[in-house]
């Protein structure tokens, strides 16, 4: 088992990321699917449990060319779906994924608490002292492969022209904390993996950590130059736009053209 810590933080509000989060989740979802791959939208309802009120969500990722080549030769032919249930009780949220092949031997834990702070937090999920610390910075493109690399989604050159933010320098986050008038947050992820494959589980938990940090990285600088298409978006746009994009993801994965949908 594998636990890590990321800590992103960002120049927009507790509550105006919760609006920017869901928008990101849905455009990311149709950029990843086509073909028969991608993401299939099961349920997203409102839930309550134990006191606790929030959004429901199960979706299935198809993602047999989209692994690491190590475990699509070990994987046999169309075990590679991973059911990702996820409860959106924000400012907290916890995601759940599972492979039905691998049954118990496969989890992939996020738990996330999105506080107004610059992620100057010690501890906030009360997790082991032994898990990894690791502070993502939007606007650094070390680490950021060519292929995921575009000069539109780079915080470090765009302007919001809605809001008046970016682009980020190389010390925003500095002039960030000494700015009462920018709002901040910072999403605190706590990460667990478990991957039991003899002989390779710490390894293959690794793999799978860096590839949480990559999506977490391009997710969130996504968000931040996205932020003139969501920033005027109220929640009852996001059900919408989320009920629209379920309809768009079964014809992508499909194989289907579709046409007329916008993205705005």
């Amino acid at each position: 088992m594998l636990i890590t810590e990321y800590r992103i933080v960002l120049p927009v509000s507790v509550e105006e990321y919760q609006v920017g989060q869901l928008y990101a989740v849905a455009e990311a979802s149709k950029d990843e699917t086509g073909g028969g791959e991608g993401v299939e939208v099961l349920e997203n309802r409102p839930y309550e449990e134990n006191g606790e009120k929030g959004q429901y969500t199960h979706k299935i990722y198809y993602l047999q060319s989209k692994v690491p080549a190590i475990i699509r030769t070990l994987a046999p032919t169309g075990s590679l779906e991973v059911h990702e249930e996820a409860w959106n009780a924000y400012p907290y949220c916890k995601t759940v994924l599972t492979n039905p092949w691998m049954k118990e031997k496969f989890l992939i834990k996020i738990e996330t608490w999105h506080k107004p702070d610059m992620g100057d937090q010690e501890n906030v999920h009360g997790a082991s002292p032994e898990r990894e610390i690791v502070d993502i910075d939007i606007a650094d493109r070390k680490g950021i492969s060519s292929s995921d690399y575009k000069p539109e989604l780079d915080p470090a050159l765009v302007k919001s022209e809605k809001t008046g933010r970016g682009p980020l320098g190389p010390n925003w986050k500095k002039e960030l904390a000494n700015n009462p008038n920018c709002p901040h947050m910072c999403a605190y992820k706590l990460v667990t993996i478990e991957c039991k494959w003899y002989g390779l589980q710490a390894k293959l938990e690794k793999m799978i950590q860096k590839m949480e940090k990559r999506i977490f990285t391009n997710f969130h600088r996504q968000l931040f130059c996205w932020l003139d298409k969501w920033i005027d978006l109220s929640m009852d746009d996001i059900r919408r736009m989320e009920d629209e994009t379920k309809n768009e993801l079964d014809k992508l994965r499909a194989g289907d053209k579709v046409q007329g949908m916008s993205n705005e």
